[in-house]
């Protein structure tokens, strides 16, 4: 009986063993079924499932995405490109041998600065509105800074001509610069000693009428200077028209002539007045010196008395007032000499204008430029006598 009591005891501790174990065993089978349920639909989801498109935004799906902007394709284009300002013109240059690149203008104001191309063993003559005129070397076409700006769709293309030194030489154009000083409302003239210095504003007007109708070409004084040196062609039908002084009678009743005949003019001002007003464009302001206009210690004026260096400091001067333009200067009563020409050479001027008679040519001495006298009485047959 002992015996199979030990026995069954050894049966009994052997049985709960295996319940543990068993328990043990569907625990952990039932945690792996639980796990499989959970992890594996979403390792398949991202495995095998195709993803989902991402949402459009609302402002992405109405709005398409802008087009840049296309860069200009052309200088002038380009140069455009540069200014918000609607009477921006662009000016490009065409023809043999030119190679300049296009400028900015405004549109109602004059041309300036435009280029004077050189080319060995030709002469620069002009720039043209057309090809044909530069062909032709038609005065009407010839554009200079005499004439306003104007363009179509802000941009305009000029035209080159050469022509050759014999040719310029044979034109011999002999231009005239006119000289005048003060104006009268009184057709019997002033009564003063400065009598001769008066033009009557009818007789004024009838000249300027005469240069603008019979189509003279009015040269800047670059390109006088160029003309001088052998590099532009000037046509014989050329003119230059210049006040000394800027008088008051300038002023009131000769400029508003200036700027109905559309003139160009040059006004030779005496600074330590000012600059004086800006009344057209088709007025240039340039020196007559800044305070030399008045006699000197043996009665000539300042600038033959005055050392080099009190000459190139009131040039200096008078430049500084006129915005810095330093192209040409009228000698004060027309007096000068060596010192003088040296001083306005040494202030960095170009030219001066002196008062004595005659028509500057290929070759002129640009430092003692003469100069046609206007004198009260002179009518408009007088001045086609002396100017073509």
């Amino acid at each position: 009986m002992s015996g199979t009591r030990q026995s069954r005891r050894r049966t009994g501790g052997m049985s709960a063993r295996a319940r543990g174990t068993a328990l043990a065993g569907a625990v952990l089978l039932v945690a792996l079924i639980v796990a499989a349920v959970i992890v594996l639909p979403r390792w398949v989801g991202r495995s095998a499932l195709p993803a989902p498109a991402p949402s459009a935004s609302p402002t992405a799906s109405v709005t398409p995405s802008a087009e840049p902007t296309p860069e200009p394709d052309d200088a002038a284009h380009r140069l455009l490109a540069t200014t918000d300002d609607p009477r921006a013109c662009a000016i490009s240059f065409s023809g043999d041998d030119i190679a300049d690149e296009p400028v900015l203008r405004t549109q109602g104001l004059l041309y300036d600065e435009l280029p004077i191309p050189h080319r060995e063993g030709s002469v620069f003559a002009g720039w043209y509105d057309t090809p044909e005129d530069a062909a032709a070397l038609a005065i009407p076409g010839r554009i200079n800074g005499s004439k306003e700006v104007a363009c179509t769709d802000r941009l305009r293309t000029v035209y080159a001509a050469w022509t050759t030194p014999e040719a310029d030489a044979a034109e011999n154009a002999e231009v005239p610069i006119l000289m005048y000083h003060q104006f009268t409302t009184k057709p019997e003239g002033e009564d003063n000693w400065l009598r001769g210095n008066y033009v009557y504003i009818g007789d004024w007007e009838a000249h300027l009428h005469y240069i603008a109708e019979q189509g003279f070409y009015l040269p800047t004084w670059d390109e006088l200077s160029a003309y001088i040196d052998g590099d532009l062609f000037l046509p014989r039908h050329s003119v230059i028209v210049t006040d000394d002084d800027a008088d008051s009678s300038w002023l009131e009743l000769a400029v508003p002539i200036v700027e109905k005949e559309k003139v160009l003019t040059t006004s030779f001002v005496i600074t330590i007045n000012g600059a004086g007003p800006d009344l057209t464009p088709y007025v240039l302001k340039r020196s007559h010196t800044h305070d030399m206009h008045s006699a000197g210690e043996n009665g000539q004026g300042r600038i033959v008395n005055w050392s080099l260096e009190q000459i190139v400091a009131d040039l200096e001067t008078s430049a500084q007032v006129l915005g810095g333009v330093k192209e040409v200067v009228a000698y004060p009563y027309g007096h000068y000499n060596d010192t003088a020409k040296q001083g306005v050479a040494d202030a960095g001027f170009d030219m001066a204008r002196t008062i004595e008679q005659g028509y500057v040519s290929i070759g002129s001495d640009k430092l003692a430029l003469p100069c046609i006298r206007i004198n009260y009485g002179m009518t408009v047959q007088d001045l086609a006598a002396l100017i073509g």
